[in-house]
């Protein structure tokens, strides 16, 4: 089987809630992503009897994955991360197969399958991962006999930072095999938290990757700990991201910031001094259901693009508007029947 997009990240299962007094009793922020610490673990039980409460498939890779999935012919992308042995990892699964996602999950039997507490206040979202059997992921598995051919095949490679955090030998394998193939490297940077706590790891990836997300928290987050005077400017912390070294001369590096309903930013390496603005499809308050997971609805819609040769601009469009697809739906989910997003 030769799938387009091999994407690998940390297969989580949001459980949301609308209840903005768990920010204060939690200390939790609105719109940031978090690991969970000893002083949330109350948090997950507290939701999960919580008269509102709904599960949701989730984890970076994977919307992005589902959202490219949906928006192309089946058996494009494939998906791999960690499992447990429980029913948390079978509504994943589900959740992947009703988008049009293949997976390749390693299963560890013994492992509870990982979470994500999302606590949405208003448009805005707090999400707090406890990560359990995402955490056990081994390289290993990418050169197992069922995912090795499946990794050789494919052209476009899409990874999340968040799996930094354990998996930066797994990273590295992808990395290293599409610079020196010459294929196609994305990597999200996911979280504000990425670039401070696991800087020298991002760093060590960065060379390898062709495609940049971020939006322009993550973006000003790097900014900061890379020194720049002002994070706030987005062209040029873009621009800086785009100019990093590069081992791949096969493409110019693409850098692209989103920035919510504002404008996203786009700067090309082989051209840094000329940023490109794209205009962002507005929505009224009462079409917006929840912002968690736009981003990687984004990722998703322009890979999606990508992978099929689209221009810049159909590219961009076509995560704009999965992103306002999923916007409309409670959680990252997308639109039945599908849209055509092209």
């Amino acid at each position: 089987m030769s799938y387009k997009l091999f994407c690998m990240g940390d297969p989580l299962l949001d459980v949301q809630v609308h209840d903005n007094d768990l920010l204060t009793r939690y200390d939790l922020t609105p719109n940031d992503a978090i690991l969970a610490e000893d002083k949330h673990q109350p948090l997950y039980d507290e939701i999960a009897q919580h008269p509102n409460a709904t599960y949701v498939a989730g984890g970076g890779a994977q919307t992005a994955a589902r959202g490219a999935a949906y928006c192309l012919p089946p058996k494009s992308v494939v998906y791999t991360g960690c499992v447990g042995g429980d029913d948390w990892a079978d509504i994943l699964r589900a959740a992947d197969a009703h988008d049009g996602l293949d997976e390749v999950f390693l299963v560890r039997p013994d492992a509870k399958t990982g979470g994500c507490a999302v606590v949405i206040t208003d448009h805005h979202r707090s999400l707090v991962t406890n990560h359990r059997a995402a955490r056990l992921f081994h390289v290993s598995h990418l050169t197992s006999p069922s995912v090795a051919p499946l990794v050789s095949a494919a052209q476009v490679f899409y990874v999340e930072a968040f799996f930094l955090n354990h998996g930066l030998e797994s990273v590295l394998h992808l990395a290293t095999h599409a610079s020196s193939t010459g294929k196609t490297l994305a990597l999200n940077i996911g979280a504000p938290y990425i670039p401070v706590k696991l800087g020298d790891r991002l760093a060590q990836v960065l060379p390898h990757c062709d495609i940049i997300i971020a939006n322009e928290v993550e973006a000003g987050s790097w900014a900061t700990a890379n020194g720049l005077p002002d994070p706030k400017d987005l062209p040029v912390v873009a621009r800086a991201l785009a100019m990093l070294p590069k081992v791949s001369k096969a493409r110019p590096r693409l850098v692209i910031v989103t920035h919510g309903s504002r404008e996203t930013v786009v700067v090309s390496s082989d051209a840094p001094d000329e940023p490109r603005t794209f205009k962002v499809p507005v929505l009224k308050d009462e079409d917006i259901a929840d912002t968690n997971g736009a981003g990687d609805a984004f990722a998703g819609g322009f890979l999606a693009g990508y992978v099929q040769g689209k221009s810049l601009d159909e590219c961009v469009a076509a995560g704009h508007k999965l992103a306002s697809i999923s916007i409309s739906q409670p959680g990252p989910r997308f639109k039945w029947p599908k849209v055509n997003i092209f």
